[in-house]
């Protein structure tokens, strides 16, 4: 048996219950190993040694479909905004099979009103009734039959085509009519709100143009050939021509000319130019970030005032807003536990109502003599028990908590902060201590070189031939690490010219926590924290006293070792971030967080400089990897919910072990992305404070939907068992309670703190 993946883009499902519905449907199909619907996104994720015709025959028995020409997925979407309101609501009415018989029933029932209201002869009223009732109601009445055929399965279709049979079977057609016809204008209203919802994320694939404009070389000139012995490939006189290319034809390698204005297509690394580049579509931030040779640029943000020449790092399907599309349509699919508990509730509810309607239908008159059928205006018990089970439907209740997630998660989305699922999203807003890591996170993340000391300088200011050959060393092993603090340093060798007086070091070996060693020249290169130096390489007490000296001013110190002897100390300066101390106060003000510490694996006086400077409750230094793992186990056992903040590499244990791991400044790392439960694309830490505050906004907007849900369907309950519910006003309550509850919902698609 061959095990096959496929992704399928699935049309006409209107609410949560569509997808579970088919979830089981075809699940039952021979073959089929796993089937999962991610409503949100409309797509069916599905594995097995199955034929794909028996799938989509499967999917359309159902009464949904399926987009075989994956237009719904391409990341061209038209830019053009879709158009809202009434007159969008009526092009979306007109897209699909179901949705256009929901139109046509309605209108049929409008005019049976009128013919109604102007006397028209009987049958010209019961005829355009009657129609309006089969046009509207076989789609809902095929799905529900089929979904207790294949399923053996009671679903909200079927207790509707219940409804409207009873009530034409007890002479109520107009009654029926409206009942069927509100019911299938009410999914397709559901319908429409949920699909402005898709479409709100998958605006992100706009932010791409469809084109790339490619440099590409001249090759084998012949305008120049022979020219100083040229005999052909790239020309040296003729450089590159621009050449307009489709997105998904541009290579990993190309260059690629982007111009003042313009969106950069694809993610790469600036190879010519400087520009000012508005990261806020990816990253959320608000103001340009100054790009230059070497620095990494995203798909879908903007250029600004220089053309910039990059070269492609990742193909189109590969892109950082890409991923971040792919990623946040799987956390929408991701159940919080309060949606789990409701689904598993609507599983035993729904069948126990159309228990419970059959046993009012039938009793009262079996046991008391009470009317079976209606007498004169007093409703009988059956006309009572199909308004109960018109009433009692659980769709409201459904989709009270998924179309919340989805609101949420589209909003952050938005602000550049990706919440992976509705458990982290739940979790995030029970968090009751922080842990921060230091570099990177409550600091700059670009630290600097303030000072080389060298074991020979005999100068005040470190600028010393020995200092330089110093710096050089470190250089050469720093190279081949991605740590900030390796920047720094092969930054400062850059501008003071000696960055390339000894070649690259091989065999690079990171010691996490400690430091980085590699041979340079064949010498065994090592350089590494004061701590590791103090168990490692001995060195003399003086030198000892001047690193806790800077130490104490709040700089991290990195020592080097040339395989003989401690050549010296390099000390590097990491500003803590503007927004350090207004987060760490912000996060203080939200309800249930007791306690903000920092682990970092610096020194205890550098830690405590920038503990200070941000307003942290407490402090653990010198931690290494296992350490901050240690810690955040030992937070979990106190305070219960614990989040990590870290920058998502050095901080993968920690982050794994906290309740809830968020990373931070991590656009384009996608390691990152798979390792946290939520990721803060850009570098600006005031939005964790927003996304916490929108995790509880959720909470609150979660549990005003189930309240409205279960209170407006007791009071039409109670209407219904003493008579004074009509069956489409029972329609109009279950219809107009899910519309309640999905536009509240989506109120969180515009969440501002």
């Amino acid at each position: 048996m061959t095990t096959q993946k496929r992704q399928l883009i699935i049309t006409g499902m209107d609410c949560a219950e569509c997808a579970a519905t088919l979830e089981r449907g075809v699940s039952r199909l021979p073959g089929v190993e796993t089937c999962e619907v991610n409503f949100a996104a409309a797509r069916m994720n599905l594995s097995g040694d199955v034929p794909i015709e028996a799938v989509h025959a499967r999917i359309r028995e159902l009464g949904y479909d399926v987009d075989l020409t994956g237009a719904a997925n391409s990341a061209q979407i038209p830019t053009a905004k879709p158009q809202g309101g009434i007159f969008g609501f009526v092009r979306f009415l007109m897209q699909r099979p179901n949705t256009i018989a929901a139109a046509i029933g309605a209108l049929a029932l409008g005019l049976g009103i009128a013919a109604q209201v102007v006397h028209a002869p009987l049958i010209v009223v019961d005829s355009l009734l009657l129609a309006s009732l089969f046009i509207a109601g076989f789609p809902v009445a095929r799905s529900g039959l089929r979904a207790a055929l294949i399923n053996r399965d009671i679903n909200i279709n079927l207790l509707m085509t219940i409804a409207a049979t009873g009530a034409v079977l007890i002479g109520e057609l107009g009654e029926g009519a409206v009942t069927m016809c509100l019911f299938a204008i009410g999914e397709a209203l559901e319908g429409y709100t949920t699909d402005q919802a898709r479409r709100s994320i998958r605006s992100l694939m706009q932010l791409t143009p469809a084109e790339a404009t490619v440099l590409r070389p001249c090759m084998d000139c012949q305008g120049h050939m022979g020219q100083d012995g040229y005999t052909g490939g790239p020309c040296p006189w003729c450089g590159y021509h621009e050449e307009k290319t489709p997105l998904d034809q541009v290579a990993v390698g190309d260059l690629i000319l982007v111009k003042s204005g313009g969106r950069i297509p694809v993610d790469g690394r600036v190879r010519q130019g400087a520009s000012g580049v508005n990261q806020a579509p990816i990253t959320g931030e608000s103001m340009p970030v100054e790009k230059t040779v070497g620095d990494p640029v995203y798909a879908g943000t903007i250029n600004g005032e220089m053309a910039l020449e990059i070269e492609v790092t990742h193909r189109a399907a590969d892109s950082t807003v890409s991923r971040i599309i792919h990623m946040v349509e799987e956390a929408q699919a991701q159940k919080a536990p309060v949606q789990a508990r409701v689904d598993r509730f609507a599983r035993v509810y729904t069948p126990l109502v159309v228990l419970i309607a059959a046993v009012l239908a039938v009793a009262p008159p079996v046991l008391f003599n009470a009317p079976f059928l209606d007498v004169g205006d007093t409703h009988g018990w059956l006309y009572r028990a199909l308004s109960l089970l018109v009433i009692a439907c659980p769709c409201a209740l459904v989709i009270s908590t998924p179309v919340s997630i989805i609101g949420a998660i589209t909003s952050a989305a938005r602000r550049g902060v990706l919440v992976k699922g509705g458990a982290a999203l739940e979790t995030l807003g029970k968090v009751k201590a922080f842990a921060f890591d230091k570099t990177g996170t409550l600091t700059q993340g670009r630290p600097i070189v303030r000072k080389t000391v060298s074991t020979e300088c005999r100068e005040e200011a470190g600028v010393c031939e020995a200092c330089n050959s110093l710096l050089a060393l470190a250089a050469s092993v720093e190279r081949r690490a991605a740590h900030p603090l390796a920047q720094a340093i092969v930054s400062a060798a850059a501008e003071r010219g000696v960055l390339d007086r000894l070649p690259a070091a091989h065999e690079v070996t990171t010691l996490a926590g400690r430091g980085v060693q590699g041979l340079v020249n064949g010498q065994p290169i090592t350089v590494g924290s004061h701590r590791f130096f103090d168990s490692a390489y001995p060195h003399q007490e003086a030198l000892c006293q001047q690193i806790r000296a800077v130490e104490a001013r709040g700089q991290t110190t990195m020592l080097v070792h040339d395989g003989q002897q401690v050549r010296g100390y390099i000390t590097v300066d990491d500003p803590e971030r503007v927004s350090s101390q207004a987060t760490v106060a912000a996060l203080r003000q939200l309800p249930d967080v007791q306690h903000i510490v920092m682990l970092t694996g610096d020194s205890p006086a550098t830690a405590s400089h920038i503990a200070r400077m941000t307003g942290v409750d407490s402090v653990e230094a010198n931690l290494l990897p296992e350490d901050k793992l240690q810690a955040i186990r030992k937070l979990v056992e106190t305070y219960g919910t614990v989040a990590m903040v870290g920058d998502g590499i050095n901080d993968t244990p920690a982050l794994a072990a906290a309740s809830i791991g968020i990373a931070m400044g991590c656009a384009g790392t996608a390691q990152v992305l798979e390792t946290a439960d939520v990721a803060l694309m850009g570098d600006d830490l005031t939005q964790l404070p927003y996304v916490v505050a929108l995790s509880k906004q959720t909470h609150r907007v979660i549990s005003e939907n189930i309240g409205l849900s279960l209170g407006i369907k007791a009071v039409f309950l109670v209407g219904a068992l003493f008579g004074l519910t009509g069956l489409w006003m029972a329609v109009l309550a279950d219809m107009g309670t899910s519309l309640l509850v999905t536009f509240n919902g989506m109120r969180l698609l515009n969440f501002r703190r």
